[in-house]
């Protein structure tokens, strides 16, 4: 093979090489702004659905803390434990540090005191969500 072939594959082994880098740069620069802004909405969505379950515990707690202080004797010290256990874990949900790692970890412990509390007191309550508008949106994904 002489000189001007192989110049030429070169050529061509570049040239296939720029235009792949040229469709990825195009293609990030027109994908950045969708993706950045159906990263908010989405991120948005799952910080309200969160939030909000976060809330439905803190009622029912408001409710089982303003009961035992009414009545001491309303529920038995195993069932006050745990309520006091589930308080600590709603009040330190890193609801400012969504990245952070121990979320999941928190919630499905918050779940599950949730769950023994009110199989304790022998009820049936779940917390089940609300559909909002912001729902909608990410089911639209």
């Amino acid at each position: 093979m002489d000189q001007n072939s192989t110049d030429f594959l070169k050529s061509l082994v570049f040239l296939d090489e720029t235009h792949y880098q040229e469709g990825f740069r195009d293609g990030y620069a027109d994908g950045w702004p969708s993706g950045r802004e159906e990263g908010r909405r989405v991120g948005l969505n799952m910080g309200f659905l969160v939030c909000q379950e976060l809330g439905f515990y803190g009622g029912c707690l408001d409710v089982w803390t303003s009961v035992t202080r009414t009545d001491q004797s309303a529920f038995s010290d195993r069932v006050k434990k745990n309520i006091r256990q589930m308080a600590a874990l709603v009040s330190t949900y890193p609801v400012y540090n969504p990245q952070d790692e121990g979320v999941q970890y928190i919630m499905e412990e918050i779940r599950v005191k949730f769950r023994i509390i009110t199989a304790s007191l022998g009820v049936k309550l779940q917390y089940e969500g609300r559909s909002s508008p912001l729902n909608q949106d990410f089911e639209d994904l």
